[in-house]
């Protein structure tokens, strides 16, 4: 491996507001230094998710850390040098996983970047059939989708309707409940061009929100998993003693607010399921943005009418 540079190229800002008016290219932003339970890794690809532009708009500037902020989570990328107590890696590893364990705990530097560092614990090995950039598409939202399905308690057997079936967390939902949890009957929404996506992915209901009013369905389900922010609609479409989980704040009692905790444990956990295929990525049509294209990749993400994930790629 080359020598690790203390500078390098990555995606910044330095003041709150909208991605076209403060994210900048930096081109001499300092290497992270390695504390001792961290991997450094020379990120591949790195995709965006809506914690982005929220964190870079102020929403959550009381978690933030002092700028200038390097943005991204997501990564896919090889390993170049190892922490003091880092076990189970070795220099050379294609991993992937995020920079971020909880949203309460910011840090400056993300994975729009040539290298970024990131926690032991929150790392895996890629799955040898997955690209840098298919890799990179997962982390934030199957973790996301896994851990808020088991919160809400989604078990063989129940049903489920996902909210919002055709973003990042929604298609990583429906194939979950399917394939790993069991569902007995998965529901979910999209626009109409996009419902045939859910049904590939293992809906047995694909619900044009733009013709139907789901709240107003006769069929109520076990599980109703919000990844829009749907607030009294959501509730109405839950069961008698179901849940009803939203990742998107402030929750409609008695709606259970969720926060991810990430943890690579949910991608080792997951990489059967990977590997076999049983799991796939989705991945915009418009993806990978090349890095130089990393504001028009925001700006898309920002219409809200992404499919799956935005993923950057190549990284310098």
């Amino acid at each position: 491996m080359a020598s690790v540079p203390s500078v390098q190229k990555a995606w910044i800002y330095s003041e709150y507001g909208k991605s076209g008016d403060v994210l900048k290219y930096e081109e001499s932003f300092p290497v992270p230094e390695l504390k001792e339970d961290q991997v450094l890794i020379k990120v591949v690809a790195a995709s965006l998710n809506p914690l982005d532009f929220k964190r870079m708009a102020g929403v959550l500037k009381h978690f933030d850390t002092p700028r200038p902020v390097n943005l991204g989570y997501d990564f896919a990328g090889v390993v170049v040098k190892l922490g003091s107590q880092v076990k189970k890696f070795k220099v050379g590893d294609e991993v992937y996983g995020d920079t971020l364990e909880r949203v309460q705990e910011f840090k400056q530097f993300g994975s729009l970047a040539e290298y970024t560092a990131t926690e032991e614990r929150l790392l895996a090995l890629k799955p040898n059939n997955l690209s840098f950039v298919e890799a990179a598409s997962f982390p934030l939202a199957i973790e996301t989708a896994y851990q808020g399905l088991e919160r809400a308690e989604l078990s063989a057997g129940k049903s489920v309707l996902v909210l919002g079936g055709a973003g990042g967390v929604g298609t990583m939902a429906i194939q979950l409940a399917k394939q790993v949890f069991g569902a007995s009957r998965v529901a979910a929404t999209a626009s109409t061009a996009k419902l045939e996506l859910l049904r590939s992915l293992g809906a047995d209901l694909a619900i044009d929100y733009t013709k139907q009013n789901f709240e107003e369905l006769p069929e109520k389900f076990d599980v109703v998993f919000d990844g829009v922010g749907e607030g009294e609609k959501a509730v109405k479409a839950v069961k008698g003693g179901g849940k009803v989980l939203s990742i998107v704040p402030p929750p409609t009692p008695p709606t259970i607010e969720f926060y991810l905790t990430a943890t690579a444990t949910i991608l080792e956990k997951l990489k059967p399921y990977l590997e076999s295929g049983k799991v796939k990525p989705v991945l915009d049509p418009n993806s990978p943005f090349s890095f130089s294209k990393t504001l028009e990749a925001f700006s898309y993400l920002e219409t809200s009418r992404a499919t799956g994930k935005v993923v950057v790629h190549p990284i310098p």
